[in-house]
């Protein structure tokens, strides 16, 4: 008899357990195969940004107090000696030279009222042409106290304080010097400065320059 040729045929046994969803029971599902992870996406093992929180109620802004002003320093009265200074000068130079220290004080931003000009020899030519007008208009413009005031020492007595006093040592220095700078001094609330030759007015003002 001829043989049939017949497929091979596995035996089941052979084949492993074939496994039958059980009833009741679905399919296990695929898992997605993973992608590019985003930024916004937490790394394994890390905590992800959680809800966002409530902004907290705002607060009601306490006005602080303002800090107190500091005092401003008083000026030296009159009965305190003020500081002195002395600038070298000649006789001849010494008006030029007070005239040179009025321009930086009012550069330095003095007001024009708190300087006193005192001359020991010859009228500045300022004074000399207001007292051409009288000197009740001359000294009219002394009382308001809103400019530079020049006179001379002999007139120191009848001259009101000042904070500056500017004495210019221009003649006459021997005994002019020595009775009307100790007067100028005590009319300088803060500084006297004094033009002319050193040496006499050290011997004027002794140890007090």
């Amino acid at each position: 008899m001829p043989l049939i040729s017949e497929e091979p045929q596995i035996p089941e046994s052979a084949q492993g357990p074939r496994v039958t969803p059980a009833a009741g029971r679905t399919a296990p599902t695929l898992l997605p195969v993973p992608g590019p992870r985003s930024a916004a996406t937490p790394r394994p093992g890390r905590p992800g940004p959680g809800p966002a929180r409530p902004a907290p109620p705002a607060q009601r802004a306490h006005p602080t107090p303002a800090a107190p002003a500091p005092a401003r320093p008083k000026p030296a009265e009159n009965g305190s000696a003020p500081q002195i200074q002395l600038i070298p000068a000649p006789v001849a130079g010494a008006l030029d030279a007070a005239e040179e220290a009025v321009d930086l004080l009012l550069e330095s931003g003095r007001a024009p009222g708190d300087i006193l000009v005192l001359t020991t020899g010859e009228q500045h030519p300022w004074a000399a042409h207001e007292l051409s007008f009288g000197e009740a208009a001359y000294w009219a413009q002394h009382d308001a106290g809103d400019d530079v005031f020049f006179a001379d020492v002999s007139a120191a007595d009848r001259a009101a304080s000042r904070p500056v006093v500017v004495v210019a040592v221009n003649g006459d220095a021997d005994g002019t010097v020595a009775r009307t700078l100790p007067a100028a001094r005590d009319r300088a609330g803060v500084l006297l400065i004094v033009c002319g030759d050193p040496q006499t007015i050290n011997s004027a003002l002794g140890a007090g320059v």
